[in-house]
């Protein structure tokens, strides 16, 4: 056994292809406010095969070098947008049949594992701020709430490490 170069990492990675529907997820992220989030959320976007990311509010968007420090570039490979029209978003992904999801802890969340894709397969995952999760603009629009299981005494999980492991479920539902 040996470990992989990057070089093979790299060669190994583009060999493999994208679960289809996978390729049909978008993430939103909005209002975060730290550009390390953001970054890693293209680096995690990335690693998933995501070719979409939606930013919005005061979302930090690229190019920024803080950005590109926790993406290592990966922003470059996963296309992006900026809306500060919420409604109008929402629109055009309803009309282009998304469900839109919300990783958010609500009265009505479904627990990530027990959570179902839906038939239509076009998913945008939704995550918000830091501290106060999603917006209250937003929460109307969408569709399903899930929550990441939690078993500690904090009640939260970084931005970051969610939008990681909400890929990783939907990949693991997908497959």
């Amino acid at each position: 056994m040996k470990k992989l170069s990057t070089k093979e990492i790299l060669e190994q990675n583009l060999d493999r292809d994208t679960p289809q529907e996978l390729g049909n997820l978008k993430i939103w992220l909005h209002n975060v406010r730290s550009m390390h989030n953001v970054g890693a959320a293209f680096r995690s976007a990335d690693a998933f095969g995501i070719d979409s990311i939606l930013l919005s509010g005061y979302s930090p968007t690229p190019p920024r070098p803080e950005i590109s420090k926790t993406a290592i570039g990966a922003e470059k490979y996963v296309n992006w947008d900026h809306t500060n029209d919420v409604e109008l978003t929402v629109e055009e992904l309803q009309k282009d049949n998304y469900t839109i999801i919300g990783l958010e802890q609500t009265t009505e969340s479904i627990l990530l594992p027990d959570y179902s894709i839906p038939e239509k397969n076009n998913v945008c995952l939704v995550f918000g701020n830091e501290v106060t999760g999603i917006d209250d603009e937003l929460i109307p629009f969408i569709d399903d709430f899930v929550e990441i299981p939690q078993y500690g005494h904090k009640h939260s999980l970084n931005v970051s490490v969610t939008v990681g492991v909400a890929l990783y479920a939907f990949l693991e539902k997908y497959w």
